[in-house]
């Protein structure tokens, strides 16, 4: 897959393409009908297929300290288009120029002299152009004038942890910041994932038998709520079984919040100053400050087993 950073990534020689454009944070499973679709057409119509987004994400830009917390990375995402089979990334840097362009115009700079779109695949809520003023009804009409059609891909809707709602990027962050991962892996089509470099912490883990990568996360992402998760420290191509804790070490008074994974069975891992990822699987418990070190000793030892069991179960 091609990645391209601005319009003036793109090739001179690029020829028509199919097209959709939107955040697309997450790439949960109503993007990946949406990105689907477009590589579909692409192929039907034997041209390239294109995604087109935005970094950073438009409402710090439009509303400064706005930005919502982010259930991917742009690496991540990309990684995620290339696996649907997208043959073009193209990542547009919003800024406040940018945002000022109007519907019409942001058709022309990017659909038309840059893109040469044939189709433009979108959901029905696609926004656009300064203020958000332009719709699919205003996309379709444009197309008539510059030569591409417009296909608008109506999105799913979530089961019982989403309360029937269409699969959004807002209803998944909210179920993460709720503690339900499970709830948003129903969403994303696979488990809600933190990534970041594993740097040192107190080492009390090590000090008590269960040593923890600190994952020290990149910025704005979204973090689920304090507690104990099931899921899997990720190390390069390696997957391990883990126990997660997200909050702030209440027994040691702690007053920074982290996010610490056991290896579960693993003692030997060196993992300091590595990039790794964290998934969640499901919630165990919320956090609690406990009496004594024994008190604490006997909750995790339960978090380990309950962790092994969920994993297995997923398994």
């Amino acid at each position: 897959m091609q990645r391209w950073r601005g319009l003036e990534d793109i090739p001179e020689d690029w020829g028509r393409s199919v097209v959709t454009i939107g955040s697309y944070d997450g790439v949960h499973r109503g993007h990946q009908l949406i990105i689907g679709r477009t590589v579909a057409r692409a192929r039907e119509l034997g041209v390239p297929s294109v995604v087109v987004t935005f970094d950073p994400h438009p409402s710090e830009v439009v509303r400064p300290g706005s930005h919502p917390p982010l259930l991917a990375p742009h690496h991540r995402r990309a990684e995620l288009m290339a696996e649907l089979g997208v043959d073009a990334l193209l990542i547009l840097p919003f800024t406040t120029e940018f945002s000022r362009l109007s519907p019409a115009d942001f058709v022309v700079k990017v659909l038309v002299d840059k893109l040469h779109a044939r189709a433009v695949v979108e959901g029905p809520n696609f926004r656009f152009g300064h203020r958000a003023a332009g719709n699919v009804a205003l996309l379709s009409e444009l197309g008539g004038t510059y030569d591409y059609a417009v296909e608008v891909i109506d999105l799913c809707v979530t089961g019982e942890a989403g309360g029937g709602e269409p699969f959004s990027s807002t209803l998944t962050r909210r179920l993460v910041a709720e503690g339900d991962v499970a709830g948003a892996a129903e969403i994303l089509g696979r488990p809600h994932r933190v990534e970041g470099v594993v740097v040192r912490g107190a080492q009390r883990g090590r000090e008590l038998g269960y040593p923890t990568a600190n994952v020290e996360t990149l910025p704005h992402t979204a973090i689920p709520a304090d507690g104990v998760y099931a899921g899997w420290l990720q190390v390069g191509d390696e997957s391990m079984p883990a126990a997660i804790s997200v909050g702030t070490n209440p027994t040691f008074d702690g007053t920074a919040r982290t996010v610490e994974a056991y290896a579960i069975d693993r003692v030997d891992l060196d993992l300091y100053g590595l990039h790794v990822a964290v998934d969640f699987l499901a919630y165990v418990r919320g956090m609690v400050k406990f009496e004594t070190i024994d008190d604490l000793l006997v909750a995790m030892a339960e978090d380990v087993r309950q962790s092994k069991t969920l994993i297995a179960e997923a398994s």
